[in-house]
């Protein structure tokens, strides 16, 4: 697991997975390892209903790990489980340089919110202190707290640039111990 965290944020629309097939590439491009961490309001589904996989979980297999030659994807039943926190789910992740999360807008971790006041939909960054970058289709805002980066999301490049650099001074550095102590 890597302890670089940098949660991409926004409202459906606003062009997260587009911009987070943009840095994904680039920074795998230039050596990196990458994670990514998607959260999805929706069941997920890895196979059709008749395929085997499906058929073991639903005869009641609490875990399914389905392998090929190509990749490999484990699903787990929550059953009448909670679904499990983000932190929970972190040290699952193999070993890499950063973690991009997608969602988990309650999280706090450093996050980037995509912003298009286009959409019609409020802004995140004003109640969310653990917003440390905008990236937006409109200038920065007067009046803004001092230490909220301002990115064009119509530069991805920019906005790949300020990551790396970021993450060269480790200001993505999350400790998981010190989050589950502010929790309790």
């Amino acid at each position: 697991m890597s302890n670089h965290l940098l949660g991409i944020v926004g409202w459906s629309g606003s062009g997260k997975t587009t911009l987070l097939e943009y840095l994904i590439a680039a920074l795998c491009g230039s050596g990196l390892k990458v994670n990514v961490v998607k959260h999805s309001h929706h069941d997920i589904i890895l196979e059709p209903s008749h395929k085997d996989s499906a058929r073991f979980r639903r005869a009641g297999a609490n875990e399914v790990l389905l392998a090929s030659p190509f990749r490999y994807a484990i699903t787990s039943e929550l059953r009448e489980q909670n679904e499990p926190g983000l932190l929970e789910l972190l040290p699952r992740l193999a070993p890499s340089d950063l973690i991009l999360i997608e969602g988990y807008k309650w999280e706090a971790i450093a996050k980037i919110e995509i912003h298009r006041p286009g959409l019609g939909k409020p802004a995140l960054y004003p109640d969310d202190p653990h917003i440390v970058a905008v990236a937006s289709d409109i200038p920065r805002p007067e009046g803004l707290r001092a230490d909220l980066v301002w990115l064009d999301l119509n530069l991805p490049e920019q906005i790949l640039a300020w990551i790396q650099s970021s993450l060269a001074k480790n200001l993505f550095l999350h400790d998981p111990k010190v989050e589950m102590e502010v929790r309790r």
